[in-house]
């Protein structure tokens, strides 16, 4: 699926009155999605989710329609890390760095996301991509270009999971293009400390497949 619907949202006050209210009523952990489009508005933002009863953040520099910040935030070492490290000045909770695909070296990326502070990372998000109507012979999107999503993008997400998780010592977690029980042991066997995609969420600890004969071998494969 290619998408341009960018990061809409009904803001953090109303999260916070109406959203956490109701999933507070479960039994479930709540890690919550944040985005802005310069650092002065992630470090007000985390300001304010540091005061809730919450169980995480994740900080998005990802995605690839927002026409300000976040790409640019997320393609290099530099600009990860300066955004991380400025929200973890003021963040107490665990800290989760969500990843652009759209750069030519994920490794660097995530090593500012792990320098900085960083609890995690997650990744990826959709890839840029684009169609063109040749009957209408312009775009079909809105605005050019936009996100591309689902079972295609997987192969892309495992390699760079598998980049990542042989680069860093903090835990990285898979998502992108997860349809069916075999794209998730794809993930673990890539040394992934869990897997998500939209409808279900699955868990194994790094421990435990890092101590799995076929995982160690993938991983001492040079």
């Amino acid at each position: 699926m290619l998408n341009s619907i960018g990061l809409q949202n009904p803001g953090v006050e109303y999260f916070m009155n109406n959203d956490l209210p109701w999933l507070k009523k479960f039994d479930t952990k709540i890690i919550v999605n944040a985005c802005g489009s310069s650092i002065d508005e992630y470090v007000e933002l985390a300001k304010v989710l540091n005061t809730l009863d919450i169980d995480g953040v994740e900080l998005n520099l990802s995605c690839p329609n927002v026409k300000a910040g976040c790409m640019a935030f997320g393609t290099s070492y530099e600009g990860v890390k300066q955004v991380t490290s400025e929200v973890r000045k003021v963040l107490d909770k665990p800290l989760i760095v969500k990843l652009t695909p759209n750069v030519t070296d994920i490794v660097e990326p995530a090593k500012g996301a792990e320098d900085a502070g960083a609890d995690g990372v997650s990744l990826i998000n959709t890839l840029l991509g684009m169609s063109i109507d040749i009957e209408k012979q312009r775009p079909v999107l809105a605005n050019n270009m936009g996100g591309l999503s689902g079972p295609a993008v997987k192969p892309v997400a495992v390699r760079m999971v598998y980049q990542v998780a042989k680069a860093l010592k903090i835990p990285v977690l898979g998502l992108g293009g997860i349809v069916t029980g075999k794209d998730v042991i794809e993930f673990m066997l890539a040394r992934c400390y869990c897997c998500f995609d939209w409808n279900r969420q699955f868990y194994r600890t790094r421990d435990e497949y890092q101590s799995n004969r076929r995982c160690r071998r993938l991983h001492e494969t040079p």
